[in-house]
C-alpha cells in the first residue's frame, strides 16, 4: 500500500504536499465561509459563482500547462505556480483580516488563483512519473490522492475551530503559509534521481495532444465519464455548505466536521487504490455506480447524523472513480505527451464545475439544496449505465454477478477490439 514511499524523492514530496493540501481544505472551508456570510445572505448562487471561476481556468488554460509541462523541467513549472497560488492565498487572507474584501475581490482572486492551479496541475500530475518507476505508479497516484484526503480530513474541522476561535482572516493567512512546506520539498529534491520525460519542442504541440487523444477511444470513454463525474458529481464544497445551512441549519463548526467525515470514505478509497497492481474498466463502473446509490442516499437523509454517515461510502467511491481513471490514462500514454494528456484530462475534469457550479447553485436557489445533490445521482447514473452498455457492445464485455458485497458488478473482458486495458 505505501511502496512508493520508499522512493526518497517521492517520500519528501509527499510529505511537503500532505502539508499544502490541509492548507488548501482549511482555506477552501474558510472562502466558502466568507462568501456566505460576510459577504452574503447564504446566496448558493454567489458561492456557486466563486466556485466556477476558480475552476474556469482549468478548461481555458490546462491545455496551455500541458505544453509548459512537456516543454520545460516539471519541478521548475511547479516552482513557479505554487508561489503564485500562495501569493493569492495571501492577498486573500489580508483582504479579509483588514475587513476591505468585497465580493468582486473574491471573484478575481479565486479566477487568479484557479489560473495558477490550471497551469500547475498537468505538471504536478505528470511530474509522479518522473519520481516513481513504472511499477510503483499506481501506488503512487492513490499515496497522492490519500495525501489530498488526509488534507480534506484534517483541514475542514480544523478550518471550523480556527475560524470559530478567531475568525475567516487569520485561517486563510494559515493556508497561504503552508505552501512553504511543498515549496521547500520541491527544493529538497535530488535531480539526479528524478527521470524526466522526453522534451517537447517546436510548434502545434497542443494540437499534437488533442490528437493523441481523439485516436485513442478508451481515454475518449475516461474522460466523457469523468467530465459527468466532476461536473455533476464533486460539488460537495458546494452542496455541503448548503445541505448544512439550509436543510439543517447547522453552524460553522458542523459544516468543518461534515468535510473531514467526509474525508474519511475519501482516504479509504485513495488507500484501496493504492494497492491495486492494475486499474481496470470494472473497477471505474463499479464505483460510479456505487457513487450513484450513496450520492441518493445522502439527498434523502432525514437527518443531519444520517447525512454525515452517507457520506462516507459516497467520499470513498468517489475517490476510487477518480485514482482509477487518472491511472488508467497515465500508464496508457507515452511518456513524451503524458503532461499534454493529463492536462486535457484535468481540463475535462475540472472544466465542467464553471458550468456546473453556477447551475447547481441556481438549482439549490431554485428547487432546494437536496436537488443539488440529487442532480448528481441522476447525471452519474446515466453515465455509468450508458458507459457498460457501451462497452459491452464494442469490447466484447459480459456482465457477471459478483460474489461479495464490494463487488456487486464485474465486468469480464473477452477478445480485445477498441478499447485496449492500460498497461504499465
Amino acid at each position: 500500500m505505501f511502496s512508493a514511499l520508499s522512493v526518497r524523492n517521492y517520500r519528501v514530496y509527499a510529505a511537503g504536499a500532505l502539508v499544502s493540501n490541509t492548507g488548501t481544505w482549511m482555506g477552501r472551508v474558510a472562502q466558502d465561509w466568507v462568501v456566505l456570510t460576510e459577504l452574503t445572505d447564504n446566496s448558493a448562487s454567489a458561492l456557486g459563482i466563486v466556485t466556477g471561476l476558480q475552476f474556469l481556468p482549468m478548461l481555458l488554460l490546462a491545455p496551455l500547462g500541458g505544453a509548459l509541462g512537456d516543454r520545460f523541467a516539471k519541478r521548475r513549472v511547479m516552482l513557479v505556480t505554487q508561489s503564485m497560488m500562495a501569493l493569492t492565498a495571501v492577498l486573500m487572507g489580508v483582504l479579509v483580516l483588514g475587513g476591505a474584501m468585497e465580493l468582486w475581490h473574491m471573484y478575481v482572486l479565486a479566477f487568479a488563483q484557479g489560473a495558477a492551479a490550471a497551469i500547475d496541475a498537468p505538471a504536478r500530475q505528470a511530474f509522479v512519473s518522473e519520481m516513481v518507476p513504472p511499477e510503483q505508479l499506481t501506488n503512487a497516484v492513490g499515496l497522492n490522492s490519500a495525501s489530498f484526503n488526509s488534507g480534506r480530513l484534517i483541514g475542514p474541522g480544523v478550518a471550523g475551530l480556527l475560524i470559530a476561535a478567531f475568525g475567516t482572516g487569520p485561517t486563510l493567512l494559515i493556508n497561504a503559509a503552508t505552501f512553504v512546506a511543498v515549496l521547500c520539498a520541491l527544493i529538497a529534491l535530488d535531480p539526479a534521481e528524478l527521470t524526466p520525460a522526453p522534451r517537447s519542442r517546436g510548434k502545434g504541440r497542443i494540437r499534437e495532444g488533442v490528437r493523441y487523444v481523439r485516436g485513442r477511444p478508451d481515454i475518449m470513454l475516461i474522460m466523457v465519464l469523468v467530465f459527468v463525474h466532476g461536473t455533476f458529481g464533486m460539488n460537495f464544497q458546494l452542496t455541503n455548505a448548503l445541505m448544512a445551512t439550509e436543510v439543517f441549519d447547522r453552524g460553522v463548526k458542523d459544516f468543518g466536521l461534515v468535510g473531514s467525515v467526509m474525508a474519511i470514505g475519501s482516504l479509504g478509497g485513495a488507500l484501496l487504490a493504492a494497492r491495486q497492481e492494475r486499474p481496470r474498466w470494472r473497477r471505474l463502473l463499479g464505483a460510479l455506480g456505487g457513487f450513484t446509490v450513496c450520492t441518493l442516499a445522502a439527498a434523502l437523509a432525514p437527518s443531519w447524523t444520517l447525512y454525515v454517515v452517507f457520506l462516507v461510502p459516497t467520499g470513498l467511491f468517489a475517490l476510487t472513480v477518480m485514482v482509477t481513471a487518472n491511472s488508467m490514462v497515465q500508464l496508457s500514454v507515452e511518456p513524451a505527451v503524458r503532461s499534454r494528456v493529463m492536462s486535457l484530462y484535468m481540463a475535462v475534469f475540472f472544466g465542467g464545475t464553471p458550468l456546473g457550479a453556477p447551475m447547481i447553485g441556481w438549482i439549490g436557489d431554485t428547487f432546494g439544496a437536496r436537488w443539488t445533490i440529487l442532480i448528481a445521482t441522476i447525471m452519474c447514473g446515466t453515465a455509468a449505465v450508458a458507459a457498460t452498455i457501451y462497452l459491452m457492445r464494442t469490447d466484447d464485455l459480459h456482465v457477471h454477478r459478483g460474489h461479495s458485497l464490494t463487488r456487486p458488478l464485474v465486468l469480464v473482458r473477452g477478445p480485445v477490439h477498441a478499447m485496449p486495458e492500460p498497461v504499465a
